[in-house]
């Protein structure tokens, strides 16, 4: 018998109605600099004015200017919105660039019904649903975006005689199509931006796309299947949530709730891989009833070959995605690539569910512009990210001698890893963004109901720490830190906060927020993130939009601008009711950005019929860059 009610449940409900989190102890007392919102950490952590700060540092006079008033937004900034719209701020416009269902080539004219979705001979001709992580790429001139299609909503997707659950193969494959990835050209005329459909750069990659498996876990025994002997050629990427770009020009696909798409219908294997990873039980989806691919008793390694990174090439739509191995097995949500100062490939990585482990890649290889990137994905250090509450760090290789595991068995069982080296579990650990113009990288830590009060998936304790104040996380903050020396590769850094979210109308404690939290730009549950060519941040949200209780006047998920050199933060911003924002990028001329509205309520962006998710393109009304 299907449990139709799980389709309805959110990734981490799922996760913990498949694998129940175990209590572990219990914190009576949070300490005070964890609830002085005045006093934070002692009064050595600045928010505001002092943000930018490490250690006992001196403000600049520019930096003081601009906290007394010289701002650098270059926008009203917007009040919060409760209904079915996109709001932005005046002079700005914003339409929409492409919809679940619109056609990317002419033979798929026509194929979306309002009444009926896709059909299922169309599914891999048309945009996927819920746009996620996205990047814009220059292919000799022409604009190309590649963006990941995260998720489906089966009762909107499938036939209403389906009731939200698979009833044959067919549908099976109709849901695969409408997930993965879509490369397409877009190109700008009078009316603005639009899809250039049949472009030779356009491409569906889906949950049965074959890919190759690359680095030191390719070929190994814990990835061989009965259709894959060899253990190096693999079927699909799934739940592409966030991205990432390589100094190369290629797109980095991330795979984030996978094991949501496996279930078991005979005897699960044993071991406490299965566990960590919520591998089990019946699958969201239902796959494995009509996929044999998916059905862990049958195929107890096809789990191992997702939960990767994936590089995809934008320019050849012949080329085959690798998936990069040595980046780590986990639910990934983004992948923020730089170079270090020898010139060595850096990428940051984080694990998004509730007490799991920020990453770093470090190539053994360095990369010259132009130059092969040969190897550069496949042989390297992968280290688990300590932080100390002095407000130091330190990043933990995750080897053969700090772990106990094999080389092979630390990639595909990083979180293992991870507890292992002794890395700082974290709330919620979502996109990793690095400011372009100085050496400092920030993380979204979304939130983490059970900081304090339960353990992690591996039984590992989460109590309230540094970079994680806060019991009962419901709000989520933004940590940032410098690499000691500017260097992304050193081992060491030094960290703060830039921003507690919370609500300073319901409290006057830490669960009110930092400094630079105010009635006219709280926020909950900062996700997506992406820094402009101006040094800008730009947060995105996907929390609690009910505005109610400790979310009253919150609105909407929202995407708000900060300015790292003085704290301020300012609301852009507002999609629809129901909907969070995923992904941004900006055109190669930076007037317009691009961003994802996945999983609205009601009835946009249409007005009539089923929802549908979409990218929007925003503009400047006067034409100015803003990006």
């Amino acid at each position: 018998m299907v449990d139709k009610s799980l389709i309805d449940l959110s990734w981490d409900d799922f996760d913990e109605h498949r694998d129940p989190r175990p209590e572990g102890t219990q914190f009576d007392a949070v300490v005070d600099r964890a609830i002085s919102r005045r006093g934070f950490l002692g009064g050595t952590l600045a928010f505001g004015p002092g943000a930018a700060v490490f250690g006992s540092g001196l403000l600049s006079s520019s930096t003081l200017a601009r906290a007394a008033g010289a701002s650098r937004f270059t926008f009203a900034p917007i009040g919060i919105a409760t209904d079915h719209e996109v709001h932005v701020p005046a002079g700005f416009r914003t339409e929409v660039l492409v919809r679940w269902g619109d056609p990317l080539w002419s033979d798929a004219e026509g194929a979306y019904s309002a009444e009926t979705g896709v059909p299922v001979e169309m599914s891999d001709r048309v945009f996927g649903e819920n746009t996620d992580g996205m990047a814009l790429f220059d292919i000799d001139g022409h604009e190309v975006i590649a963006v990941n299609s995260e998720y489906v909503n089966p009762k909107i997707n499938l036939p209403v005689a389906s009731d939200g659950v698979p009833q044959n193969a067919d549908e099976v494959r109709l849901l695969k199509n409408l997930q993965g990835v879509t490369v397409m050209e877009v190109a700008k005329g009078a009316a603005g931006y639009a899809v250039v459909k049949d472009s030779p750069f356009n491409r569906r990659i889906t949950h049965d796309t074959e890919m190759t498996l690359a680095g030191p876990l390719a070929g190994h025994a814990l990835v061989r299947t009965n259709a894959d002997p060899e253990g190096r050629t693999v079927k699909g990427t799934m739940n592409n949530c966030g991205s990432g770009r390589t100094l190369w020009g290629t797109y980095l696909t991330c795979e984030e709730n996978f094991n949501g798409y496996f279930g078991a219908s005979g005897e699960m294997p044993a071991g406490e891989g299965y566990i960590r990873y919520g591998l089990g039980g019946q699958g969201r989806y239902a796959y494995e009833i009509y996929d044999s691919r998916f059905d862990i008793s049958q195929e107890p390694n096809e789990p191992h070959r997702h939960g990767f990174v994936t590089e995809i090439d934008p320019s050849d739509p012949t080329s085959t995605p690798v998936k990069r191995t040595a980046l780590g097995r986990f639910k990934h949500e983004n992948a923020e690539m730089v170079q270090a100062s020898d010139g060595r490939i850096v990428v940051y990585l984080g694990d998004d569910e509730r007490g799991e482990y920020l990453y770093r890649y470090v190539s053994n290889g360095v990369y010259v512009a132009g130059g092969s990137p040969e190897g550069l994905l496949d042989d390297g250090t992968l280290s688990v990210a300590l932080f100390n509450d002095d407000q130091t760090g330190a990043w933990l290789p995750l080897t053969p001698e700090s772990t106990g595991m094999e080389a092979a068995e630390i990639l595909c069982f990083t979180r293992l890893a991870a507890s292992a080296a002794g890395g700082t579990t974290m709330d919620r650990p979502e996109w990793v963004a690095c400011n372009p113009l100085r050496p400092e990288v920030y993380c979204a830590l979304t939130n983490n109901k059970n900081r304090g009060v339960a353990a992690n998936a591996g039984g590992d304790d989460m109590p309230v720490n540094g970079p994680n104040p806060r019991e009962t996380n419901t709000y989520g903050q933004i940590v940032r830190w410098t690499p000691a020396g500017g260097n992304h590769a050193a081992d060491r850094f030094n960290w703060d906060l830039y921003v507690m979210a919370g609500n300073p109308t319901v409290y006057d404690n830490a669960y009110g927020g930092s400094e630079n939290i105010t009635a006219g730009n709280m926020f909950n549950s900062p996700d997506g993130m992406a820094f402009s060519s101006d040094g800008m941040l730009w947060i995105q949200t996907d929390g609690d939009d009910d505005n109610d209780g400790d979310f009253a006047g919150m609105g909407n998920n929202q995407m708000l601008v900060g300015d790292p050199e003085t704290g301020e933060i300012a609301r852009f911003m507002t999609v629809p009711n129901g909907a969070e924002v995923t992904g941004l990028c900006w055109s190669l001329d930076k007037t317009t950005a691009f961003v994802g509205v996945q999983h609205p309520g009601g009835a946009w962006p249409d007005g009539t019929g089923r929802p549908r998710s979409a990218i929007v393109a925003v503009w400047r009304q006067d034409g100015a860059a803003f990006g």
